[in-house]
Protein backbone atom coordinates (compact mmCIF):
# COMPACT_ATOMS: atom_id res chain seq x y z
CA UNK A 1 0.00 0.00 0.00
CA UNK A 2 1.07 3.53 -0.63
CA UNK A 3 1.97 5.97 1.82
CA UNK A 4 0.03 8.96 3.42
CA UNK A 5 1.28 12.65 2.50
CA UNK A 6 0.28 14.63 5.99
CA UNK A 7 0.08 18.59 5.48
CA UNK A 8 1.45 19.30 9.06
CA UNK A 9 0.85 22.37 10.26
CA UNK A 10 3.79 24.97 12.34
CA UNK A 11 3.82 27.52 14.44
CA UNK A 12 3.43 31.26 12.75
CA UNK A 13 5.69 32.84 15.62
CA UNK A 14 4.32 31.29 18.80
CA UNK A 15 6.08 27.46 19.65
CA UNK A 16 3.45 26.93 22.06
CA UNK A 17 0.88 26.99 19.15
CA UNK A 18 2.19 23.47 17.89
CA UNK A 19 -0.75 20.34 17.86
CA UNK A 20 0.28 17.64 19.79
CA UNK A 21 -1.11 15.68 16.68
CA UNK A 22 1.39 17.59 14.41
CA UNK A 23 4.20 16.55 16.91
CA UNK A 24 3.04 13.26 16.81
CA UNK A 25 2.34 12.96 12.90
CA UNK A 26 6.56 14.35 12.43
CA UNK A 27 7.82 12.09 15.02
CA UNK A 28 5.86 8.63 13.59
CA UNK A 29 6.73 9.82 9.94
CA UNK A 30 9.59 8.15 7.40
CA UNK A 31 10.21 11.52 5.87
CA UNK A 32 9.82 15.28 6.17
CA UNK A 33 9.64 17.45 3.61
CA UNK A 34 10.73 20.94 4.91
CA UNK A 35 11.05 24.58 2.91
CA UNK A 36 14.16 25.39 5.18
CA UNK A 37 15.59 22.68 6.58
CA UNK A 38 17.93 24.95 8.74
CA UNK A 39 14.78 26.54 10.05
CA UNK A 40 12.82 23.38 10.57
CA UNK A 41 15.54 21.65 12.34
CA UNK A 42 15.23 24.12 15.09
CA UNK A 43 11.39 23.63 15.69
CA UNK A 44 12.21 19.32 15.31
CA UNK A 45 14.82 19.91 18.51
CA UNK A 46 12.32 21.96 20.31
CA UNK A 47 10.01 19.09 20.71
CA UNK A 48 12.77 16.01 20.56
CA UNK A 49 11.67 15.12 16.93
CA UNK A 50 14.30 13.20 15.27
CA UNK A 51 12.60 12.11 11.90
CA UNK A 52 14.98 12.46 8.86
CA UNK A 53 14.73 15.39 7.02
CA UNK A 54 15.01 16.76 3.13
CA UNK A 55 14.63 19.74 1.34
CA UNK A 56 11.56 20.94 -0.27
CA UNK A 57 10.98 24.55 -1.64
CA UNK A 58 10.25 26.50 -4.30
CA UNK A 59 12.86 25.84 -6.83
CA UNK A 60 12.55 22.60 -6.17
CA UNK A 61 9.47 21.69 -5.85
CA UNK A 62 8.91 19.90 -9.21
CA UNK A 63 11.46 17.50 -9.25
CA UNK A 64 11.92 17.20 -5.71
CA UNK A 65 8.12 16.11 -5.43
CA UNK A 66 9.08 13.18 -8.24
CA UNK A 67 10.91 11.69 -5.81
CA UNK A 68 8.41 12.40 -2.68
CA UNK A 69 5.65 10.24 -4.64
CA UNK A 70 7.57 7.31 -5.55
CA UNK A 71 8.67 6.80 -1.85
CA UNK A 72 4.99 6.98 -0.79
CA UNK A 73 4.09 4.66 -3.89
CA UNK A 74 6.54 2.73 -1.85
CA UNK A 75 4.38 2.56 1.26
CA UNK A 76 6.51 5.49 3.06
CA UNK A 77 4.55 8.37 5.09
CA UNK A 78 5.46 11.93 4.32
CA UNK A 79 5.10 15.15 6.27
CA UNK A 80 5.47 18.18 4.44
CA UNK A 81 6.27 21.74 7.05
CA UNK A 82 6.44 25.01 5.71
CA UNK A 83 8.78 27.52 7.23
CA UNK A 84 5.94 28.76 9.30
CA UNK A 85 1.75 27.87 8.63
CA UNK A 86 0.15 25.38 6.66
CA UNK A 87 1.53 23.84 3.56
CA UNK A 88 0.07 25.14 0.56
CA UNK A 89 -0.98 28.38 1.27
CA UNK A 90 1.55 30.82 -0.21
CA UNK A 91 3.79 27.81 0.63
CA UNK A 92 4.99 24.94 -1.51
CA UNK A 93 2.73 22.22 -1.00
CA UNK A 94 0.51 22.38 -3.80
CA UNK A 95 1.74 20.59 -6.66
CA UNK A 96 2.94 17.84 -4.13
CA UNK A 97 -0.80 17.46 -3.36
CA UNK A 98 -1.92 17.27 -7.16
CA UNK A 99 0.21 14.58 -8.22
CA UNK A 100 -0.30 12.63 -4.83
CA UNK A 101 -3.82 12.85 -5.81
CA UNK A 102 -3.26 11.78 -9.16
CA UNK A 103 -1.31 8.69 -7.97
CA UNK A 104 -4.01 7.35 -5.79
CA UNK A 105 -1.90 8.50 -2.68
CA UNK A 106 -3.89 9.56 0.26
CA UNK A 107 -3.28 13.20 1.95
CA UNK A 108 -4.06 14.19 5.05
CA UNK A 109 -4.20 17.43 6.98
CA UNK A 110 -2.60 17.87 10.31
CA UNK A 111 -4.48 21.53 10.90
CA UNK A 112 -2.94 24.50 12.86
CA UNK A 113 -1.47 28.06 12.23
CA UNK A 114 -2.54 30.32 9.40
CA UNK A 115 -1.85 33.80 9.03
CA UNK A 116 -4.51 34.39 6.80
CA UNK A 117 -7.30 33.42 8.98
CA UNK A 118 -5.75 34.64 12.23
CA UNK A 119 -6.05 38.07 10.56
CA UNK A 120 -9.00 38.17 9.48
CA UNK A 121 -10.66 37.07 12.08
CA UNK A 122 -9.46 39.33 14.35
CA UNK A 123 -10.17 42.70 12.35
CA UNK A 124 -13.46 42.80 12.59
CA UNK A 125 -14.08 42.98 8.74
CA UNK A 126 -17.07 40.56 7.71
CA UNK A 127 -15.64 36.73 7.46
CA UNK A 128 -18.63 35.22 5.80
CA UNK A 129 -17.18 35.74 2.73
CA UNK A 130 -12.99 36.89 1.49
CA UNK A 131 -10.66 36.16 -1.16
CA UNK A 132 -6.91 35.51 -0.36
CA UNK A 133 -4.50 36.86 -2.94
CA UNK A 134 -1.25 35.81 -0.95
CA UNK A 135 1.64 38.00 -2.19
CA UNK A 136 0.88 40.13 -5.03
CA UNK A 137 2.88 38.78 -8.23
CA UNK A 138 5.74 40.54 -8.96
CA UNK A 139 5.12 40.82 -12.89
CA UNK A 140 3.42 44.20 -13.68
CA UNK A 141 1.01 43.16 -15.99
CA UNK A 142 -0.63 39.96 -13.61
CA UNK A 143 -0.19 42.30 -10.40
CA UNK A 144 -2.15 45.51 -13.02
CA UNK A 145 -4.68 43.06 -13.59
CA UNK A 146 -5.36 41.74 -9.98
CA UNK A 147 -5.09 45.00 -8.94
CA UNK A 148 -8.27 45.49 -11.62
CA UNK A 149 -10.31 42.93 -10.92
CA UNK A 150 -9.84 43.95 -6.99
CA UNK A 151 -11.56 47.11 -7.38
CA UNK A 152 -15.02 45.68 -7.78
CA UNK A 153 -14.31 43.12 -5.16
CA UNK A 154 -17.59 42.84 -2.62
CA UNK A 155 -15.49 40.15 -0.19
CA UNK A 156 -13.07 40.91 2.27
CA UNK A 157 -9.35 40.81 0.13
CA UNK A 158 -6.78 39.28 2.14
CA UNK A 159 -2.98 40.00 1.33
CA UNK A 160 0.33 38.52 2.36
CA UNK A 161 3.39 41.20 2.18
CA UNK A 162 7.04 41.43 3.08
CA UNK A 163 8.20 44.87 5.05
CA UNK A 164 10.36 46.43 2.08
CA UNK A 165 7.67 46.13 -0.18
CA UNK A 166 4.76 47.42 2.20
CA UNK A 167 5.05 50.74 1.29
CA UNK A 168 4.67 49.96 -2.50
CA UNK A 169 2.01 47.96 -1.99
CA UNK A 170 0.01 50.51 -0.56
CA UNK A 171 0.56 53.42 -2.93
CA UNK A 172 -1.03 50.62 -5.64
CA UNK A 173 -3.69 49.65 -3.17
CA UNK A 174 -4.68 53.31 -2.89
CA UNK A 175 -4.49 54.59 -6.21
CA UNK A 176 -6.31 51.53 -7.43
CA UNK A 177 -9.03 50.64 -4.42
CA UNK A 178 -9.41 54.10 -3.16
CA UNK A 179 -8.90 54.51 0.60
CA UNK A 180 -10.82 51.96 1.59
CA UNK A 181 -10.42 50.89 5.79
CA UNK A 182 -7.91 48.27 6.31
CA UNK A 183 -6.34 46.31 9.13
CA UNK A 184 -2.83 45.19 9.21
CA UNK A 185 -1.61 42.67 11.22
CA UNK A 186 2.16 42.32 12.24
CA UNK A 187 4.59 39.69 13.60
CA UNK A 188 1.13 37.36 14.78
CA UNK A 189 1.20 35.15 17.78
CA UNK A 190 5.14 36.94 18.16
CA UNK A 191 6.35 39.28 20.94
CA UNK A 192 5.65 41.77 18.90
CA UNK A 193 2.75 41.47 17.57
CA UNK A 194 0.05 44.59 16.62
CA UNK A 195 -3.64 44.49 14.70
CA UNK A 196 -4.04 47.96 13.44
CA UNK A 197 -7.40 48.80 11.98
CA UNK A 198 -7.27 52.01 9.47
CA UNK A 199 -7.09 53.42 6.04
CA UNK A 200 -5.21 52.64 3.32
CA UNK A 201 -3.87 56.40 3.04
CA UNK A 202 -3.03 56.80 6.34
CA UNK A 203 -1.01 53.39 6.73
CA UNK A 204 0.54 54.57 3.65
CA UNK A 205 1.40 58.24 5.90
CA UNK A 206 2.46 56.12 8.47
CA UNK A 207 4.87 53.78 6.73
CA UNK A 208 6.68 56.27 4.56
CA UNK A 209 7.23 58.01 7.85
CA UNK A 210 8.46 54.70 9.85
CA UNK A 211 10.15 52.10 8.45
CA UNK A 212 7.84 48.76 8.29
CA UNK A 213 9.28 45.96 10.40
CA UNK A 214 8.51 42.27 10.00
CA UNK A 215 5.62 40.19 8.09
CA UNK A 216 2.24 41.81 7.23
CA UNK A 217 -0.92 40.65 6.75
CA UNK A 218 -3.46 42.99 5.00
CA UNK A 219 -6.84 42.61 5.30
CA UNK A 220 -8.99 45.12 3.28
CA UNK A 221 -12.92 45.69 3.08
CA UNK A 222 -14.64 44.58 -0.23
CA UNK A 223 -16.74 47.07 -2.31
CA UNK A 224 -20.61 47.64 -1.48
CA UNK A 225 -22.77 45.79 -3.34
CA UNK A 226 -25.02 48.86 -3.63
CA UNK A 227 -22.86 51.33 -4.89
CA UNK A 228 -21.42 48.89 -7.38
CA UNK A 229 -25.33 48.93 -7.99
CA UNK A 230 -25.19 52.65 -8.18
CA UNK A 231 -22.36 52.94 -10.46
CA UNK A 232 -23.65 50.40 -12.98
CA UNK A 233 -27.04 51.93 -12.91
CA UNK A 234 -25.13 55.47 -13.74
CA UNK A 235 -23.25 53.80 -16.40
CA UNK A 236 -26.08 52.56 -18.26
CA UNK A 237 -28.12 56.22 -17.63
CA UNK A 238 -25.04 57.98 -19.42
CA UNK A 239 -24.71 55.57 -22.04
CA UNK A 240 -28.02 55.30 -24.06
CA UNK A 241 -31.06 57.24 -23.22
CA UNK A 242 -34.49 55.51 -21.85
CA UNK A 243 -36.29 55.21 -25.51
CA UNK A 244 -32.85 54.04 -26.54
CA UNK A 245 -32.45 51.15 -23.70
CA UNK A 246 -36.37 50.34 -24.15
CA UNK A 247 -35.67 49.64 -27.91
CA UNK A 248 -32.60 47.57 -27.06
CA UNK A 249 -34.53 44.97 -25.31
CA UNK A 250 -37.83 44.96 -27.07
CA UNK A 251 -35.43 43.97 -30.56
CA UNK A 252 -34.40 41.27 -28.00
CA UNK A 253 -37.68 39.98 -28.57
CA UNK A 254 -39.59 41.37 -25.00
CA UNK A 255 -42.92 42.01 -25.03
CA UNK A 256 -43.14 46.30 -23.78
CA UNK A 257 -44.22 45.32 -20.39
CA UNK A 258 -41.48 43.21 -19.88
CA UNK A 259 -39.05 45.87 -21.51
CA UNK A 260 -40.10 48.65 -19.54
CA UNK A 261 -39.55 46.83 -16.23
CA UNK A 262 -35.88 45.95 -17.31
CA UNK A 263 -35.21 48.94 -17.91
CA UNK A 264 -36.46 50.78 -14.54
CA UNK A 265 -34.57 48.04 -13.29
CA UNK A 266 -31.17 48.58 -14.99
CA UNK A 267 -31.70 52.12 -14.11
CA UNK A 268 -32.59 52.23 -10.97
CA UNK A 269 -36.27 53.91 -11.41
CA UNK A 270 -39.93 53.15 -11.70
CA UNK A 271 -41.75 51.55 -14.37
CA UNK A 272 -44.03 54.61 -13.98
CA UNK A 273 -40.91 57.28 -15.11
CA UNK A 274 -40.05 54.90 -17.29
CA UNK A 275 -43.32 54.78 -19.01
CA UNK A 276 -43.31 58.96 -18.51
CA UNK A 277 -40.05 59.19 -20.46
CA UNK A 278 -41.28 57.53 -23.31
CA UNK A 279 -44.76 58.80 -23.93
CA UNK A 280 -43.10 62.42 -23.94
Amino acid sequence: MAGILYLVATPIGNLEDMTPRAVRTLREADLIAAEDTRGSVRLLNHFDIHTPMTSYHEYNKLSKAHVLIDRLLQGENVAVVTDAGTPGISDPGEELVRMALQNGITVSPVPGACAAVNALVCSGKPTRRFCFEAFLPMDKKERAEILEELKTETRTIVLYEAPHRLVRTLEELLGALGDRNITLARELTKKHETIAETTIGDALRAYREKEPRGEYVLVIEGRSRSELKREKQDAVAQSMTVEEHFQKYVSQGMDRKEAMKAVARDRGISRREVYSQLMT
